[in-house]
């Protein structure tokens, strides 16, 4: 039976799909994606301070290279598996246009849903890692995960753009790790 229905962002089917369909998305996705098409988005692992100045304006890009060269790995890992949980979410974007979602159920679910995979892949990281990018977050949005879809809405300006920018990921952080960057 096929159905049409999109979940409120806060129900219990929208939770449902976050705690399982995401992680399920992630092993599914580490199968069918080309090497190199899907890279993950986590800044992780310890930093060991080098007592040099870090030039990037980007504290996550800082941290990286900061890392050993078995950390770097590591966070190359966790990223590459957050890319996974974005490259699954734009499968969503697609099925809930398909159903006749719009835009905006459609950037509130995407953001949701980007939110808890930074959460799903912070479970594999230094809890020192997690709590810099959760500060960073509480400083910037206000959430230790990150911003709100209405604090996207404000930024973007329509719904559309939330949810190009929802699956976005970002470019320094990737190159950083030796990864291609999702989207620019």
């Amino acid at each position: 039976m096929s159905s049409s229905y999109a979940p409120a962002p806060g129900g219990p089917l929208a939770r449902f799909t976050l705690l399982f369909l995401l992680p399920l998305l992630t092993a599914v996705g580490g199968f069918l994606l080309p090497t190199g098409q899907a890279q993950a988005h986590a800044v992780p692992a310890v930093a060991h301070p080098t007592g040099i100045a870090c030039t990037s304006n980007d504290p996550a890009v800082c941290m990286i290279r900061e890392m050993t060269p078995e950390q770097r790995e590591e966070a190359r890992e966790t990223r590459s598996r957050y890319h996974r949980l974005l490259d699954g979410m734009e499968l969503v974007a697609e099925r809930m246009r398909a159903a006749g979602s719009s835009d905006e159920e459609i950037a509130r679910t995407l953001v949701a849903m980007r939110n808890e995979a930074k959460d799903i892949t912070r479970a594999g990281m230094s809890p020192e890692a997690v709590e810099a990018l959760e500060a960073r977050n509480m400083k910037k949005y206000g959430n230790p995960l990150g911003p709100t879809a209405d604090q996207q809405f404000a930024k973007y300006g329509s719904w559309a753009a939330v949810i190009e920018a929802s699956t976005r990921s970002s470019a320094a952080v990737d190159q950083e790790l030796g990864l291609e960057p999702r989207r620019r």
